[in-house]
């Protein structure tokens, strides 16, 4: 089961949690992603915004050049710019937010034309259903209040509410809120394709090897 779990997991990089500070702690994040590579995880994603969350265009990428798995840039995007920013920087994917993104339709349709694979996040039903009117391929059900700076108490119980009105046929990524690997496989055997840990993992409670 583990085997099967780690290919469903994608590792956040976020050097600051708003709500709990520092999560690297003087860890080289480029050892841990190639480490991480090494277990069979599904990929990794890297926080860029860098004045709530600390990070950089610059660790995106430093992370892209030490490892063949796939890459999600996650940061507030505005702009077509900063699409090709991130395609410039050899990321896979990039993250849309619904809550923060007006021009979410216009970005996502570019994001498709020049070949990053956009990942359309969702924290509420209103939000699930703009992402099935612009037809995303990809959702991130954001188990924490992203426009609070995630200094909720989310858990993955919102996944395995808000993937009952997912559309069909779509890869659901599960964001957030997972704690641990009971949490991860509670979200996959409900019908989530993925999950995303960030916090739990950093601080020691999500276990992939010893750090």
């Amino acid at each position: 089961m583990d085997f099967d779990l780690n290919s469903k997991i994608i590792i956040d990089f976020k050097p600051v949690s708003p709500k709990y500070g520092n999560l690297f702690n003087g860890r080289n994040p480029l050892e841990v992603a190639c480490r991480l590579e090494r277990t069979h995880i599904l990929g990794l994603s890297v926080v860029t915004e860098n004045e709530y969350f600390g990070g950089s265009l610059n660790l995106l990428r430093s992370i892209v050049k030490k490892v063949k798995l796939p890459v999600l840039r996650k940061d507030f995007i505005k702009t077509k710019d900063d699409l090709h920013v991130t395609l410039d920087c050899g990321a896979t994917g990039v993250l849309l937010i619904c809550s923060m993104t007006p021009n979410i339709v216009e970005l996502h349709e570019h994001a498709l034309e020049i070949g990053l694979k956009p990942v359309v996040e969702v924290h509420t039903l209103e939000e699930m259903q703009l992402a099935k009117d612009i037809d995303a391929k990809i959702i991130g059900i954001n188990n924490k209040d992203i426009t609070n700076l995630e200094k909720d108490a989310g858990t993955v119980d919102l996944t395995l509410d808000l993937i009952k009105t997912a559309p069909k046929n779509v890869f659901i990524i599960s964001e957030s809120g997972i704690d641990n690997r009971i949490d991860a496989q509670k979200a996959i055997d409900n019908g989530a394709n993925a999950v995303l840990v960030g916090t739990a993992f950093w601080q020691g409670r999500f276990h992939l090897f010893d750090q």
